[in-house]
């Protein structure tokens, strides 16, 4: 059914959340948002040695579940100042090299963020050759207006990470754009379905639920495989974002269907425990909430792939928030797929008992 407009206090998280600079490596300012929130209403709130945040429900039962939603972005690092005060970057995470060409930006710093701009060389003053080729990551620089070395390192520090310039916003209806989608709104959804399990009950008390906002997802599911270690569930759910193939251009025979408005996806294959699967299904139709089927036929390049194989084997499920233009600083996405990914997270839970079998084909 449809749902009233996000609670204030929730859009508020959100929107912090989003706009919280947080590259892999850099997840502090996103983990302090995080930490705050969840302190609020859960029964414990720790952060592991990696930088994860652990947000507990029933922190003393033996029977354990574990959200992921990484908190981690794509962005840059400052790597060299060359004699004119240029600043020169390296990716952090997988991007687009077309993208960055004329970007604002942000260098965050030990002291604040500093403005500057993603320059390259005028399409003017181009080869031909040059010109119909996409640019190289080391052909661009980072121009904080300082004019010499000595004046940039006044400002910055080598190291420092950098952020596209961009905002939280609201189009029309419900549909949502900003920076750190991918996946600070999985970091949303993993709090505000731990919420609903407080607020609305249905939990086993003697089930705990830690749902763990992970860091470095973007540089190799790192935070995930410690957290996942330290946490030892029996189950565990990952929450993504997942291409939206509802723009023109994307084949539906060669990608699915997955539409933004359409609700979470739900994986299915090697990366998802079989008896977790059918738990998501009988909770999305337990409470009602729409969904999507999405097909993977193998391994993921999601928190689900390395939460799978740790320790000996955790009973994964995979959710997917329907998303366009990934890896871009528009990543565009809808409040309502956003609850209702939280309320099949929680609807999962209130499935589990300390009887459940995970074992496949039980």
């Amino acid at each position: 059914g449809s749902l009233p407009p996000m609670r204030a206090e929730s859009l508020a998280f959100f929107k912090s959340l989003i706009q919280a600079a947080s590259p892999s490596g850099y997840e502090e300012p996103a983990a302090r948002v995080y930490r705050e929130y969840t302190g609020a209403f859960a029964d414990e709130v720790r952060t592991d040695i990696h930088g994860s945040v652990w947000a507990i429900l029933n922190p003393e039962a033996k029977t354990r579940i574990m959200f992921a939603g990484h908190m981690d972005e794509i962005g840059f690092q400052i790597h060299h100042v060359d004699s004119d005060g240029l600043c020169w970057f390296r990716g952090i995470g997988g991007h687009d090299r077309c993208v960055p060409v004329g970007q604002a930006v942000w260098v965050h710093t030990r002291d604040g963020r500093v403005p500057g701009v993603i320059g390259r060389k005028p399409i003017h003053l181009m080869e031909e050759a040059e010109r119909g080729k996409s640019p190289q990551l080391h052909d661009m620089w980072i121009d904080i207006g300082a004019t010499s070395k000595e004046e940039a390192l006044e400002a910055i520090e080598l190291g420092d990470c950098v952020t596209y310039h961009t905002e939280f916003i609201e189009l029309l209806g419900d549909r949502v754009t900003g920076r750190g989608m991918d996946n600070r709104s999985g970091s949303f959804i993993v709090a505000e379905a731990l919420r609903l399990l407080k607020e609305d009950g249905g939990l086993d008390p003697n089930v705990g639920v830690y749902a763990v906002a992970t860091v470095q997802e973007e540089i190799g599911l790192r935070g995930a495989r410690t957290a996942a270690f330290g946490v030892d569930p029996i189950t565990g759910l990952a929450v993504d974002v997942d291409f939206a193939i509802d723009t023109p251009g994307l084949s539906k025979t060669r990608y699915g269907d997955a539409k933004i408005g359409g609700g979470p996806t739900i994986a299915r294959g090697a990366n998802v425990n079989p008896v977790t699967y059918r738990l998501l299904l009988e909770a999305a139709k337990a409470e009602d909430i729409p969904h999507q089927l999405a097909p993977e036929a193998g391994a993921t390049g999601t928190d689900a792939n390395a939460m799978q194989v740790s320790r000996a084997g955790m009973a994964t499920g995979l959710i997917g928030l329907p998303l366009r233009y990934m890896h871009t600083p528009v990543e565009l996405c809808s409040l309502k797929d956003v609850e209702d990914t939280a309320r099949l997270m929680a609807a999962y839970c209130r499935q589990v008992t300390p009887e459940t079998d995970f074992t496949p084909g039980s």
